[in-house]
């Protein structure tokens, strides 16, 4: 549909597991390694788990396109079935005749292939995908399998592949004897946030063109806060992108599409609902986590270092430490030179010196001048108790205006979240068109 616009052989972002295009994470490397290392050494089982759509699949279609000739593969995809119909499966996939059999005929008619596959050095390998569906009656057979053994070696080696759940049923007492028989266990973490820019990268060069769309660097964090570092959900959220950007013809794509395309997926489908990540909690939209970061960040405003312990400690300071109290103290400090002291002293010694100088002599004229100083320097003082006093009330309003704003900007912020966790937890209106909608035609 849009290949031709951004100049790409093939979409991207398909769903159908191609290892074409398979991305060796950290994870996937492990796996792949553990994997190849398990049918060299021709282990009995091998378990590889992984969330719903974290590559699994993709690297067991790896695995089968390059295995060698001397392996003999049997994959079952389907196990919602009953004992004999899985062991139908088994036989069918390896090639052998299953009509008109009952179980007892296909276990001997397996036996026998894989006996014939030993002397002629063939090694055959069964895969079960979704092995999380298998009850434990059915897990007990798989087990019973293993036991087609020859004197020197396992005639079938097993590999199971499944979801988490998979882990918990095989911890259960029953399975005792299959869980040690497992030589070599996988678990597919999700991508991380740096990974998660690498596949989107990695999958559009393998598809033509790395540089078909321009992603801005805060579009990739709430493209992996929403997949939790999945990726099927990826691939989702990235092809309905690219049509979005093809339908306006633009290659760059905002934040305010992602955000559009990724609360229009989340509500339409709820892919987190259910989710056995540990620990996971469900989110409303991708933006949600984006948002309860920034609530953070202004709650911490409210510890010790906040705005308001500033405040409180310049208003304690007024109080214990007032100007008043460091005027006196200031005059406390000069004592019995202090200004105000010696204006008094001057001033009550001004008849002494008149009575004793007498009008027109020298120390009236001494007396007149100190008098002057005096006062140049009482006014002085005031002056820069007044610019002390003026700076400290500045400090304060800047303080308080300041204070004000984050308060403000915190209690938008509580409201915004409000209305999102609203709009999360209200039924989805019938009649409303989201883009999934508009993009089918429905």
């Amino acid at each position: 549909m849009y290949e031709q616009f951004f100049n790409l052989k093939t979409k991207p972002f398909e769903l159908v597991p191609n290892p074409e295009f398979l991305f060796l994470s950290k994870g996937h490397k492990k796996a792949i390694t553990y994997l190849d290392y398990g049918i060299r050494e021709k282990v009995g089982f091998i378990l590889l788990t992984g969330e719903v759509g974290s590559g699994k699949t993709t690297i067991l279609r790896n695995l089968i396109k390059e295995v060698k000739e001397q392996i003999v593969l049997s994959k079952i995809f389907n196990t919602k079935v009953t004992s004999d119909q899985l062991i139908a499966m088994i036989n069918e996939d390896f090639g052998l005749q299953v009509s008109g059999k009952d179980k007892v005929a296909l276990l001997r008619d397996l036996y026998e292939f894989l006996i014939e596959q030993y002397a002629i050095g063939c090694q055959p390998i069964l895969i079960i995908d979704e092995a999380q569906n298998l009850s434990v009656e059915l897990l007990e057979e798989v087990r019973m399998l293993s036991n087609l053994e020859s004197d020197r070696a396992k005639l079938l080696q097993i590999v199971l592949v499944g979801q988490p759940e998979l882990r918990s049923t095989l911890a259960g007492a029953e399975l005792t004897q299959l869980r040690q028989r497992i030589s070599l266990t996988c678990h597919l973490k999700p991508l991380s946030g740096e990974e998660v820019t690498q596949y989107i990268y990695h999958r559009l060069e393998i598809a033509g063109n790395r540089d078909a769309v321009v992603l801005p660097d805060e579009t990739f964090e709430l493209i992996y806060q929403f997949s939790r570092g999945i990726p099927r959900l990826v691939n989702i959220i990235c092809d309905f992108l690219m049509i979005s950007a093809f339908v306006e013809q633009t290659r760059e794509i905002s934040m305010e599409l992602v955000r559009e395309v990724v609360g229009e997926l989340e509500e339409d489908n709820r892919y987190w609902e259910g989710s056995t990540q540990p620990g996971a909690k469900r989110l409303a939209t991708a933006e949600d986590a984006l948002l309860a970061k920034r609530v953070e960040r202004l709650e911490l405003l409210a510890d010790d270092r906040s705005l308001a312990r500033r405040v409180e400690r310049l208003e304690d300071l007024a109080d214990d430490g007032s100007l008043e109290q460091r005027v006196i103290e200031l005059e406390g400090q000069a004592g019995e030179g202090s200004l105000a002291r010696r204006v008094e002293r001057l001033e009550q010694g001004a008849p002494a010196w008149a009575g004793a100088a007498g009008p027109g002599t020298e120390p009236a004229g001494q007396r007149d001048q100190q008098d002057l100083q005096a006062a140049e320097k009482l006014a002085s003082l005031e002056c820069c108790l007044s610019a002390l006093a003026l700076e400290h009330e500045a400090q304060l309003k800047a303080l308080d205006s300041s204070l004000s704003g984050v308060q403000r900007e915190l209690q938008a912020v509580r409201e915004h979240a409000a209305r999102l966790e609203e709009r999360s937890q209200a039924p989805i209106a019938t009649g409303r068109r989201g883009m999934l909608r508009w993009l089918t035609g429905s």
